[in-house]
């Protein structure tokens, strides 16, 4: 089956880098309409174009704190205006803020942590929800750490990522009369990300690929072409509530 995303409305949340900047640009090469958001790796004019050419829509990028309600509300509906209308919402802001051991960890980080994964998904999918169409797509990007934990110092990150997990089954059965579907991603070990330039060393990625059954980590497009699927309702219309492990079998080894 061919993925149809031709003309598809679609919001990006944290698409400057990384991940969802693959997804974004996946998006984009499929003729989709798309919009992103970054918070502090700011899209300069050559990315946008680049964006635009690979399907021939220019993207539209807005700067925003998605833990800052006020400005998710108001970055939403001008999103929204500007597509008119949503069909599929990623959930992909986030990130570990800072590795500590749970005796170490100020309350302020754990609240920190909490709010840059959950209530920025939380409030961002509360926004959305006036302006999704009935039969769109809520896709959260979650982590292989919601399920084994994480690493060392990376408790207050799994535990967020392991509760967007609930969410996605939660809202599966509360968006349902609309025709709403929910699913997450949850990706291991994918480089040419902040998140292991910043949280990781060369060692530990070393050590991370090794350990992983197909002997490779990922990379932004292997997460994107799940969420293209999930995202194409003749592709994956009865799909709703599931986790897709997008991690080379680690999480068996």
């Amino acid at each position: 089956m061919i993925l149809d995303l031709t003309d598809m409305r679609v919001l990006v949340t944290g698409g400057g880098v990384g991940i969802g900047l693959g997804i974004v640009k996946s998006f984009a090469e499929h003729g989709a309409q798309v919009a992103f958001t970054w918070k502090t790796h700011q899209p300069d004019e050559a990315l946008l174009d680049e964006i635009a050419e690979l399907g021939g829509k220019a993207p539209l990028a807005f700067q925003l704190d998605a833990t800052d309600e006020a400005q998710v509300n108001a970055v939403v509906a001008r999103a929204a205006e500007a597509l008119g209308g949503l069909d599929v919402l990623v959930n992909n802001a986030g990130g570990m803020v800072q590795r500590s051991t749970v005796d170490q960890m100020p309350l302020e980080l754990w609240h920190a942590v909490m709010d840059v994964n959950l209530t920025s998904c939380f409030l961002v999918t509360k926004a959305a929800l006036n302006h999704l169409s009935e039969g769109s797509s809520i896709i959260n990007v979650a982590s292989l750490a919601g399920q084994n934990g994480g690493g060392q110092g990376a408790s207050a990150y799994g535990a967020s990522k392991a509760a967007m997990l609930g969410l996605t089954k939660a809202w599966a059965k509360e968006f349902a009369p609309r025709q709403i579907r929910v699913n997450a991603v949850a990706p291991g070990l994918i480089l040419d990300t902040p998140f292991h330039e910043q949280f990781n060393t060369a060692q530990g990625r070393a050590a991370g690929i090794e350990s992983i059954p197909l002997r490779r980590p990922g990379y932004p497009s292997d997460i994107a072409g799940p969420v293209l699927w999930l995202a194409d309702p003749q592709a994956s219309g009865f799909v709703s509530g599931a986790t897709i492990d997008i991690n080379g079998a680690a999480n068996f080894s």
